[in-house]
């Protein structure tokens, strides 16, 4: 018997069976009263928004708004954005007066969330909660833990990735209920957007973050596959007539802080044109952050070399802020050539003292386009360099800025995503999977010097293989997509429009020890076990009833998960014995000890294994005893901290 590796928290049968029957309570009666909204949330790096569709309509319309967001933009001042930056400032006791942080639904919140927040945060960046979204998917901290701002000194009070995504939530959540005081949001239906990239652990600290803000029936929709959502429905009917059988449509996002990628094909069902999700990208932390950054330090050395002393820290940040500003405006006005920056100087007048420098459209051409969109070829890969082994804390960012790069490798990677599809076979000689039509999502490419040079790059890669150049799908708002299309895809669970099929978008395995005596320095090998395919449909379980395991209680230890974007043959119970890099990757590792429960201390339990992907889209592995029918719920919400009793 092998022994079983994993998080897990201790669960009686009972509880289980009255969470499930609290569950179908709360189904029915929801069912029987009937949400009047679908209620979309795009949970962003660098944005949040919130859009609707009313479903007591007539099936063949779609009356979709996108809520207007009551937030500060300075202290005392209140304005309604379509946009609720996803930042938080945490200001000196003596920087705010009384009164001036009241918004409609509350005279004192909890935290200063939005427009106000991103802009004292330009000024005083030390007091500024940024990527906080970024922070949940980082398998290397502690996501409870109060540790943003990174780099804040002592005596600013810091809060954690988790209470910032709930305050963000919070907000959106009051800012509704202020609008629409008879159709309370935990009663609506409401999906929140999470990245397809996003692992098991950070899906379920965001449904958590839901949870917290009394959103308990919301699910979780990927971000590229709402995107293609929000084009369909924005295409009024029309999609059917710019996507054919066997095209493969490639979804590029790249936001504030990350560039997330998509595959879905396009095939045929009983003569009515079926959508598949078939791939998705690495987690790249990559982003308009990145590009505001590389600008920050070109402006920074033109700076020191001019004035001939060298820029403080706190002074680069808020060059990082002054260069986002410019870029944007930059990037919207093609009439211009060069914008102004001003940079203070500690203890001197704001403008006498201040140094003064420009940013140009060449110097703006040369960085992002060259520098993010290079012209590589498909057999490029991202540039590895070997890391120092001493780092300060802060997100993983990929470590090659070339997004054609990432791009290249995923395609490249991804060759055999639609083998086992009939409606789409790629030529022989084919080195990558050819994308027929490409979507765009993500503020970045806003910027049509951006749009266009990633899609002649496409297109050069398509051509090299003697294959037709990829079409891009019109009609995105780069902006609102996402929160459009989670909001449409309420519609969609209706039984009202056109599903996207997708499922997880990986293999998950755990970890299995085997029971092999002692070997003088040998460690115990280990199997990954498969406990959930790839593409396994939300509300469903798989289980392996024929398999019995032991799990170790009453004494520390060790639990490992894994995944794989690239192995789709594997089934449930596929136990993997070797494997490469590149076909599995660790998620993460903690250390625990389960309760015994009146056993003895290092005992081993036999027990069978169930896995289940949600309705809410999160992961979760059960462990039932076969001496007592005592039950262990596995969770993937590894980076809490916390032990279960």
């Amino acid at each position: 018997m092998s022994e079983l590796f994993g998080h897990v928290t201790n669960q009686d049968e009972a509880d289980n069976q009255s969470l499930e029957s609290q569950n179908y309570d709360a189904e029915a009666h929801r069912d029987s009263e009937g949400p009047r909204y679908s209620v979309g949330i795009d949970l962003g790096t660098t944005h949040s928004v919130l859009s609707y569709v009313d479903l007591h309509q007539s099936d063949d319309e779609v009356v979709q708004d996108v809520m207007a967001v009551p937030q500060l933009i300075a202290p005392g001042e209140v304005e309604e954005r379509e946009q609720l930056p996803s930042f938080i400032y945490l200001p000196h006791e003596a920087e705010i007066s009384e009164g001036e942080t009241a918004l409609p639904w509350t005279e004192k919140p909890d935290f200063l969330v939005g427009e106000i927040a991103r802009n004292l945060g330009g000024k005083t960046p030390i007091r500024l909660v940024a990527s906080a979204k970024s922070w949940l998917c980082h398998a290397g901290v502690d996501c409870k833990q109060a540790i943003l701002p990174a780099d804040a000194p002592d005596e600013v009070e810091k809060v954690s990735p988790f209470q910032a995504t709930q305050a963000y939530l919070q907000h959106l959540v009051d800012a509704w209920t202020y609008e629409h005081p008879d159709a309370d949001l935990a009663t609506q239906d409401v999906t929140i957007t999470v990245p397809a990239s996003f692992d098991p652990a950070a899906r379920e600290l965001t449904a958590e973050a839901a949870r917290s803000v009394g959103l308990n029936q919301a699910i979780l929709l990927e971000e590229p596959q709402s995107a293609l959502y929000s084009w369909i429905e924005n295409s009024e009917g029309d999609w059917r007539n710019h996507v054919n059988v066997g095209d493969i449509i490639l979804v590029v996002d790249i936001g504030g802080g990350t560039t997330d990628l998509s595959l879905i094909a396009v095939t045929d069902h009983e003569g009515n044109l079926e959508l598949n999700r078939v791939a998705v990208g690495d987690h790249i932390l990559l982003g308009g952050d990145n590009m505001d950054l590389a600008l920050a330090y070109a402006v920074k050395a033109k700076l020191e070399k001019d004035c001939g002393k060298r820029l403080e820290a706190w002074q680069v940040q808020s060059l990082t802020h002054a260069c986002r500003d410019a870029k944007e405006k930059l990037f919207n006005d093609p009439e211009l050539d060069s914008i102004p920056l001003v940079v203070a100087n500690r203890g001197s007048s704001l403008i006498g003292g201040s140094l003064r420098t420009e940013l140009t459209r060449d110097e703006l051409n040369q960085i992002l386009v060259e520098g993010f969109l290079p012209e590589v070829p498909i057999s490029e890969k991202p540039i590895s360099r070997p890391r120092s082994g001493l780092r300060s804390q802060g997100l993983p960012y990929a470590q090659d800025a070339g997004i054609t790069r990432h791009l290249a490798a995923f395609l490249t990677k991804q060759v055999a995503a639609t083998d086992e599809l009939d409606d789409i076979k790629l030529p022989e000689n084919a080195s990558f999977l050819h994308p027929s039509a490409v979507l765009f999502n993500g503020g970045v490419l806003k910027a049509q010097v951006l749009a266009e040079r990633l899609m002649a790059i496409i297109n050069s890669w398509l051509q090299a293989e003697q294959a037709p150049d990829a079409r891009l799908l019109q009609g995105a708002d780069l902006d609102l997509a996402v929160a459009r299309g989670a909001a449409y895809y309420g519609f969609v669970r209706k039984g009202k429009g056109v599903r996207i099929k997708g499922g997880t978008a990986a293999s998950y395995y755990v970890g299995v020890e085997s029971a092999m005596p002692a070997v003088p320095g040998m460690p115990p090998e280990i199997e990954a076990l498969c406990i959930a395919p790839f593409g396994m449909e939300e509300g469903t379980e798989e289980a392996l009833p024929d398999d019995v395991f032991g799990l170790v209680v009453g004494e520390p230890v060790r639990f490992r998960f894994f995944a794989s974007k690239s192995r789709r043959e594997d089934k449930v119970g596929t136990r993997l014995d070797f494997w490469t890099e590149d076909e599995l990757e660790e998620l993460d590792e903690i250390e625990i000890t389960l309760p015994d429960e009146g056993r003895k201390a290092g005992e081993v339990v036999p027990v069978h294994l169930s896995a289940a992907v949600t309705e809410v889209g999160t992961l979760e592995l059960h462990a039932v005893s076969q001496q007592d029918g005592r039950r262990w719920k596995i969770e993937f919400d590894v980076r809490a901290g916390e032990e279960s009793s």
